[in-house]
């Protein structure tokens, strides 16, 4: 038998969770479930008699070809599974790479006869956790070599587990470069708060998106917007719309032409023609007592203003996507007063759960929630919103979506 015991990993995944976990003992208390793929009777009964006679206790369960096996694998994972290499439906390596891909997160140990020593390595290397030889090994050996090729297959499954993280997490600062951007202000006339945060569900942050601008003449331009979906498809649209978005910018294309190029480039960049993009896109110039806006499917803004905060929401048109080429997006004004902010932001904002039933916060909640912070200096105003909003869906684990926000004033 050949075995690299590497010593005792972390508990069994079904392990109660109060229980204190210091090495082999507490394995006496669980039986890990144990599935024997084996077409010889004498053989599945040696294996029986050894499962009887070992410390480790099992349950077992015996099946006599690949095709029985995928159906059990079908319905439950066993911890670890027994297998013959000559089966009547599966020969060698070919047995072990049909169980890896019906149950990939199952432990493997291989059973060999005693001139197939090599057969055996070579199985280790296929992807198995250890092979014994039939006829070779005490009941003693026979548990701890299950034990272990238990423990070496979780072992391997949280080094797998780690590098997607770190990739992940690799994946999510390329990807926070290009959807938060620097404000590119030329002067001090204009103040910025901008605000990103994941949803809880994210592992990558998603497809929302903004950015904001100010040209070489004072004009202030403005940009939220949020690709449909989730993922890094949705995540690397977003950011090739707002950099389309902030060249556009750059060339003096603004308004609905603005927004029809931004519409051009999410039908030749998106994965998949259901994918759509929502998203508003304010022009003010400072010293001017009006913004003006294109809204494509974007959902209303928040007005803070001497008066209080009101909800507005501009004549507007369908997402970018949903009707390509033959949709009218208006250029509408809104009356911003002197001193005035204007909160744009995604509908993660107010689609959140209140509690912890199905009711969700909606746009009359956040403008209730808005309205209690309406006395606070724009950087307070949008935290207080964004915790206000967070604490509500806490008992479900926070947002379920992203939110970007964009608090912007001039003078």
């Amino acid at each position: 038998m050949m075995s690299s015991h590497a010593g005792d990993a972390a508990p069994p995944s079904d392990a109660p969770s109060d229980a204190p976990w210091d090495g082999v003992a507490e394995w006496e208390w669980w039986e890990p479930s144990v599935l024997l793929v084996e077409d010889d009777p004498g053989d599945a009964l040696l294996v029986e008699e050894l499962v009887a006679d070992s410390a480790l206790k099992m349950r077992l369960r015996w099946v006599r070809s690949m095709a029985e096996a995928a159906e059990v694998l079908g319905t439950e994972i066993p911890d670890c599974v027994l297998l013959d290499l000559h089966l009547p439906d599966a020969q060698g390596l070919e047995a072990v790479s049909r169980i890896k891909a019906h149950a990939d997160q199952v432990a493997i140990v291989v059973l060999t006869g005693l001139a197939e020593e090599l057969t055996g390595l070579a199985a280790v290397a296929g992807g198995a956790q250890d092979y014994l030889v039939k006829g070779r090994v005490e009941p003693e050996l026979f548990g701890r070599a299950v034990r272990y090729a238990i423990q070496r297959k979780q072992g391997e499954q949280a080094a797998v587990a780690l590098q997607a993280s770190q990739m992940q997490a690799q994946e999510n600062a390329r990807l926070e470069r290009g959807l938060l951007p620097r404000p590119l202000l030329r002067g001090d006339d204009v103040e910025v708060v901008a605000r990103y945060l994941p949803g809880r569900a994210q592992a990558l942050l998603g497809g929302d998106f903004y950015d904001i601008v100010q040209s070489r003449d004072g004009t202030v331009h403005a940009l939220v917007g949020d690709v449909s979906g989730h993922g890094p498809d949705e995540a690397a649209l977003g950011v090739a719309l707002r950099i389309a978005w902030r060249t556009l910018v750059f060339c003096d294309v603004t308004g609905a032409e603005q927004v029809e190029r931004l519409e051009e480039i999410l039908l030749a960049e998106r994965a998949r023609s259901d994918v759509f993009a929502t998203l508003v896109s304010l022009t003010a110039v400072p010293g001017e007592e009006r913004a003006r806006l294109v809204r494509a499917g974007h959902h209303g803004l928040l007005l803070r203003t001497g008066r209080g905060i009101e909800w507005a929401e501009p004549p507007g048109g369908p997402a970018l996507g949903v009707v390509p080429g033959g949709a009218r997006r208006p250029v509408a004004e809104l009356e911003v007063p002197a001193g005035a902010g204007v909160v744009l932001f995604t509908d993660g904002l107010f689609e959140g759960h209140v509690g912890r039933g199905a009711e969700r916060l909606g746009e009359a909640g956040l403008l209730a929630l808005a309205r209690e912070g309406a006395g606070l200096a724009p950087e307070p105003f949008v935290d207080r919103l964004i915790e206000r909003v967070g604490g509500l869906a806490e008992s479900q684990g926070g947002l379920a979506d992203d939110v970007a926000l964009v608090h912007l004033s001039w003078n």
